[in-house]
């Protein structure tokens, strides 16, 4: 069974933890006499840091992507070379054969654009295989050793490509597993600095305890701007009140 990749416990991307927690770090090592009561000593703080530059240098997901396309593009080129091989060996078989015959049927070449990549695989084998056996009849048409060879090559070349391809979907698996483990472990550490952070500043400075505030995306940060600046903004007008005359 395959093994269930760990929920992030954040809700904002990777580079934004990494900014933010090397920003909270910097104003705990200003408050380092302050943290140090809570066992936050600047040993902790130099962990917390060393952890976040092991995180921002982990390959993040666009380039394990990348690589895992480049593969695929180069898997798909080895299909090709052995679809066109074994279509070389087709076409000179059915100079020979009819395709309504048992003897053109034994390739099992019927519907070879449609074939998964394992299938297409066993199928060159096969055709390998029985043009082999039947070499005396075919010599003819130029069915040949070198025939042979070319589709056994290209069914080589073609299972080591499908192998890398495979490889990097599980070296991209375990890169994404690993990178969410590290960022919980690194947000972890952050909320803890972070409360402690205001719990220091709490009671005293509303400017230091807004340091230590998470936010939980760019668009939360971005609202609170906007909703702290319109309030700085806004006067509310008095009403007056105008004196009605009486008839």
């Amino acid at each position: 069974m395959k093994k269930q990749t760990g929920n992030r416990k954040y809700n904002f991307p990777d580079a934004d933890l990494y900014m933010q927690s090397i920003e909270r770090i910097k104003y705990a090592h200003r408050d380092i006499k302050y943290f140090s009561q809570y066992s936050f000593d600047i040993a902790r703080l130099k962990g917390f840091n060393n952890k976040c530059e092991k995180f921002r240098a982990l390959p993040d997901d666009d380039e394990l992507v990348g690589d895992q396309m480049v593969v695929t593009d180069k898997k798909n080129a080895a299909r090709e070379k052995l679809k066109n091989a074994i279509r070389s060996i087709m076409t000179k078989v059915s100079i020979k054969f009819s395709n309504r015959t048992g003897r053109f049927r034994k390739f099992g070449t019927a519907k070879i654009g449609d074939m998964t990549d394992a299938q297409l695989f066993f199928c060159g084998r096969r055709v390998a295989r029985v043009a082999r056996k039947q070499i005396d009849f075919l010599a003819e048409v130029g069915i040949n050793d070198t025939a042979i060879k070319r589709v056994l090559d290209a069914c080589t070349v073609f299972e080591k490509a499908i192998n890398i391809q495979q490889d990097k979907v599980a070296d991209r698996d375990i890169s994404v597993e690993r990178r969410v483990e590290i960022g919980n472990n690194i947000y972890d550490e952050l909320v803890i600095l972070c409360n402690i952070g205001k719990d220091v500043w709490a009671e005293t400075d509303p400017v230091k305890y807004e340091q230590y505030t998470i936010y939980e995306s760019n668009n939360e940060q971005k609202i609170a701007r906007k909703q702290k600046q319109a309030s700085a903004a806004i006067k509310v007008p008095k009403v007056l009140k105008s004196k009605t005359k009486k008839p």
